[in-house]
């Protein structure tokens, strides 16, 4: 009975020293939220650096550096809404000259295979 007592306590004492050295070991995780706003501003960044994004602001004289910097100074309404737009731009979309010719391609074969 005397060991089993023993034992239990020294169970304990082991326990409790890897948790002490677990807890002063261990790094703080820092959880902080982000704001949509954030994630928005720098989705539109990053649509910014699309290279047919800059291709068509250098087209209106517009420096792509700027465009980031305005992006930067814009509230965060101001941001909300242009994501709002450029995603209604982005679900329209155009048809390359290559996809053009492929669904030409297509259609040439259903009428000549029906």
């Amino acid at each position: 009975m005397i060991q089993r007592m023993k034992q239990l306590l020294v169970d304990f004492w082991i326990v409790l020293a890897f948790g002490l050295a677990a807890v002063l070991l261990m790094p703080q995780a820092n959880a902080a939220l982000i704001g949509v706003e954030d994630l928005e501003r720098e989705r539109v960044k990053a649509m910014l650096e699309r290279p047919e994004v800059v291709k068509g602001l250098e087209k209106f004289g517009v420096d792509a550096l700027a465009a980031r910097a305005r992006v930067d100074a814009m509230s965060d309404a101001e941001v909300l809404q242009l994501a709002g737009r450029l995603d209604a731009a982005i679900a329209g979309g155009a048809l390359t000259n290559e996809q053009l010719l492929l669904v030409v391609i297509i259609l040439l074969l259903i009428i000549i295979i029906l």
